[in-house]
C-alpha cells in the first residue's frame, strides 16, 4: 500500500503552495507516497489556540495525525510588521476580525500604516511547518521571507498578504514586485513556506521510512 501524507489544511491557497513546493521532493522518494488534503480524509478544522506559529502548526499536525492515523504536515504562517512589533503575527488571518477575509485584512493594515515612511515599512512572512506521525514522532521547522510593505495591493497571484509584500530577495526583473506579481514558481523557490518545508524534508523522509 502506498504511504499517505495528509496536508493538514483546508486553505486552498496553502494547499496549492504545499503541493508545488513538495512536488519532486515526495515524488523522488523510493517509497510510493500519496499526498492528500485534510478534506479528502475527513479531517476536521483544528482550533488554533496556541500563542506562537510553532504551537499552532504542531496543534494542527498532531490533531490530524491522531484522527487519521497518517503522517500529517501542517503550517502556521503570517505577516510580522516591524513597526507593529511583529503584529499581526499569529492573528494575520483574522486581523480585521473575521477569519480569512484577505481584502479586509489588507485594507485595515494598509490604513494603519498609511503615515509610515517607506524606510520604516519593513516586514517579513514567517512560517512554522510541522510534521506529526503515528507513534508520537514530531518535528517543527521555520522559515522567513523579509521585505518591504507596499502602499497598495499589487498583482493577482498568491493569497493573504502576498499583494503587499515586496521581498528583498527578489532581484533583476522581479525586484520591487510583490509576491502576487511574480510567477508562483519564483515565489515558491524562496518563500517562508518553502524554507520551512525544505527543512522538514529529512523528517518527512524519516517518517516515511518508518511507515
Amino acid at each position: 500500500m502506498p504511504a499517505k501524507i495528509v496536508l493538514a489544511t483546508h486553505n486552498a491557497g496553502k494547499l496549492r503552495e504545499f503541493r508545488e513546493i513538495l512536488r519532486g521532493t515526495i515524488d523522488g522518494l523510493d517509497v510510493d507516497t500519496e499526498v492528500v488534503d485534510a478534506g479528502a480524509v475527513g479531517a476536521p478544522d483544528v482550533l488554533e489556540d496556541g500563542v506562537t506559529f510553532a504551537e499552532n502548526s504542531l496543534l494542527k499536525a498532531r490533531a490530524v495525525a491522531q484522527v487519521t492515523g497518517l503522517i500529517a504536515i501542517a503550517d502556521d504562517s503570517g505577516l510580522a510588521v516591524d513597526v507593529l512589533h511583529g503584529a499581526p503575527g499569529i492573528f494575520s488571518a483574522r486581523w480585521a476580525g473575521q477569519h480569512g477575509d484577505d481584502t479586509a485584512n489588507l485594507e485595515l493594515l494598509l490604513a494603519q500604516l498609511a503615515d509610515i515612511k517607506d524606510e520604516h515599512r519593513g516586514a517579513r512572512f514567517i512560517c512554522a511547518a510541522s510534521l506529526a506521525a503515528p507513534g508520537g514522532v514530531e518535528a517543527v521547522e521555520h522559515g522567513e521571507l523579509s521585505g518591504t510593505l507596499l502602499r497598495e495591493p499589487r498583482g493577482e497571484g498568491g493569497f493573504g498578504y502576498d499583494p503587499i509584500l515586496a521581498p528583498s530577495a527578489f532581484t533583476g526583473e522581479y525586484a520591487g514586485l510583490s509576491c502576487a506579481q511574480v510567477p508562483p514558481e519564483v515565489k515558491n523557490a524562496i518563500s517562508h513556506r518553502a524554507q520551512a518545508l525544505a527543512a522538514l524534508v529529512p523528517h518527512i523522509r524519516a517518517a516515511l521510512a518508518g511507515h
